[in-house]
């Protein structure tokens, strides 16, 4: 009896560790990229609106918004506002560009919330080619609390469709610019890129180099499909991550798109009223140390803990009974 007695506490803790493990598996670091399609106060004043609005972007630690209309910032408060009141855990801010464009009719911002409490943001640059893009890149260095790569840079962009091929190459030149300014190569380029259908065809992506240069990874492959019409069947929405080490840190198979029109049981009607893309998104992994090693390697060393424990036990038992 003494040792079924004495056994029991190990075996919770064992226990403990093994459910904890697998949480921990399951868990990560989420950022999303979402094209919100031309919004402005008028969307936010919508309370059904923001509010399947906030249930999307509540699942991100950082959340890239693109085609953003709001020069005064009233309608990412809101946002905000909503985002801070539903979720008690997290409390939310924004950085944003200035307006994008190349009319004065269609100035489209980039905005990045954030939670304060798993990240911080370390530094900010626009991106000043006009030669290059409609919408210059507003690039970000973000510092994650407890991502395995602490500091990495995200480069968004929304391109503008007729000149696709060109912007998506000109990606490279940003990375340069960027990678340089920081001494940091853990870029993420994300955005709606067009990159898909009769934007970018097969034989155009030879133009590109992030296509052409192994060491950018496109996460979010050609054959998905990351808008909400029946009628398109895109992958317009894109996530790229530069290197190995960065490639390494991202959950496998964590790069998809989210159809919250399933995971949220809503109708296409009220999804639409969002935006005609869904969000896609890549989760990152934990720098603790449950996550640096896999569950089997951890698991095996708590076992042998226990069995060396018990091992002590039984002698130290067998030495009291001699």
């Amino acid at each position: 009896m003494w040792w079924r007695s004495s056994r029991l506490p190990l075996l919770l803790l064992f226990s403990f560790l093994t459910l904890s493990v697998g949480r921990a598996a399951g868990s990560g670091f989420r950022i999303c990229s979402y094209n919100l399609q031309n919004f402005n106060l008028k969307k936010a004043a919508s309370y059904r609106l923001i509010h399947t609005l906030t249930r999307v972007v509540s699942r991100c630690d950082i959340c890239l918004l693109q085609d953003v209309i709001d020069s005064d910032g009233k309608a990412i408060q809101t946002l905000l506002s909503s985002l801070n009141r539903y979720d008690d855990d997290y409390s939310y801010r924004s950085v944003s560009s200035k307006g994008l464009g190349k009319s004065p009719d269609d100035m489209q911002q980039y905005v990045f919330l954030y939670r304060t409490q798993t990240v911080s943001v370390m530094d900010q640059y626009q991106y000043k080619s006009k030669q290059s893009f409609v919408r210059e890149p507003f690039v970000v260095q973000f510092q994650g609390n407890s991502t395995a790569i602490k500091k990495f840079i995200l480069v968004p962009l929304h391109t503008d469709p007729a000149q696709a091929i060109q912007e998506i190459d000109r990606l490279y030149d940003v990375f340069e610019e960027v990678s340089k300014k920081w001494n940091n190569k853990n870029v993420m380029f994300l955005g709606d890129f067009h990159a898909s259908c009769a934007y970018v065809t097969r034989t155009d992506k030879k133009k590109i180099r992030l296509f052409t240069n192994s060491n950018f990874s496109w996460l979010i492959g050609d054959k998905v499909d990351t808008t909400v019409n029946d009628e398109t069947n895109c992958a317009y929405d894109r996530i790229v991550v530069y290197g190995k080490p960065f490639l390494k840190a991202i959950m496998p198979f964590s790069a998809k798109v989210y159809n919250f029109a399933k995971e949220l049981k809503l109708s296409k009607t009220k999804v639409l009223e969002v935006s005609d893309h869904f969000p896609v998104e890549v989760r990152l992994k934990s720098s603790a140390l449950l996550l640096q090693a896999t569950p089997l390697p951890i698991l095996l060393a708590v076992s042998a803990v226990v069995q060396s424990f018990l091992s002590a036990l039984f002698a130290r038992r067998s030495d009291k009974y001699q």
